[in-house]
């Protein structure tokens, strides 16, 4: 899947935030501090997005080519178990890890065809579901809205699912 990409830039103040709140969970459980964890963790917040474990080993190795799946794998696994990122599932048969967003909460439109993800957040969409819950008698604690479709710009689309065909011809 792809997704759209935002412009702004990646906020390195968070980025530190976000480093800082994981080696403090990885000390509360015990484990060890790793140069490869901390460049792991660093690269998958400076990107955007909802990535896969592959995408994240390409970008980690980038850095450190030494760096293998099963690390990224586990780091991954335990920023998840932190709450510092979010596993989703769209219905490609990736796990998917989102840790960066501009608008804290938000839905997302995923296309049937290209794989495209979009994100989305409508204030009267939360205000309604906060309505419904209430006519129901009904305390809402999380939700998770994904709107599954077509994207309605055909040639975009076709231009999307071209490039990952070629991608994937080529090792990508």
């Amino acid at each position: 899947m792809t997704e759209k990409t935002t412009t702004s830039p990646v906020n390195q103040d968070l980025v530190r935030e976000k480093e800082s709140a994981f080696a403090k969970y990885i000390q509360e459980k015990g484990l060890k501090t790793t140069r490869q964890r901390n460049t792991i963790v660093n690269v998958f917040f400076n990107l955007r997005g909802h990535i896969s474990v592959e995408e994240l080993l390409k970008e980690v190795k980038n850095v450190n080519p030494r760096i293998g799946y099963a690390t990224v794998y586990r780091t991954l696994h335990l920023l998840v178990e932190s709450n510092l990122v979010e596993e989703r599932r769209f219905g490609d048969g990736l796990a998917r890890y989102e840790g960066h967003s501009d608008v804290e909460h938000h839905d997302h439109m995923i296309c049937l065809e290209c794989g495209e993800i979009s994100e989305f957040y409508n204030p009267r969409l939360e205000a309604l579901q906060e309505k419904l819950a209430e006519d129901n008698n009904f305390q809402i604690f999380r939700h998770r809205l994904e709107l599954y479709g077509a994207c309605k710009d055909k040639d975009a689309c076709e231009g999307r699912q071209n490039t990952k065909k070629a991608a994937r011809a080529h090792g990508g």
